[in-house]
């Protein structure tokens, strides 16, 4: 029987020290990794093209001085943009 050598417990623990660090970065959110300038900057510069821009992003609904608030989004001008609305049914 062979002995083994420090490169073969290298080829057995490369795949689950990549797998455990894949992991960790990638449920890591982007904002943990900024700093808190960065993140107020990012806060105050939202911009939504679409009501369905805001709800991809969690932050509908909107109100009115929110970031990313516009007039535009708030169909019934009462302050609130990207309000659900409930769905009409068909009778």
């Amino acid at each position: 029987m062979k002995k083994a050598t420090p490169l073969d417990y290298l080829k057995v623990l490369a795949l689950p020290v990549a797998l455990v660090f894949a992991v960790v970065f990638q449920a890591t959110p982007p904002n943990m990794l900024m700093s808190e300038e960065e993140k107020t900057a990012s806060e105050q510069s939202a911009y939504y093209p679409r009501c369905s821009a805001a709800r991809a992003a969690g932050k509908a609904p909107l109100y009115r001085g929110d970031p990313g608030y516009r007039p535009e989004l708030d169909a019934d001008n009462d302050g609130i943009a990207c309000e659900p609305y409930p769905r009409h049914r068909r009778w």
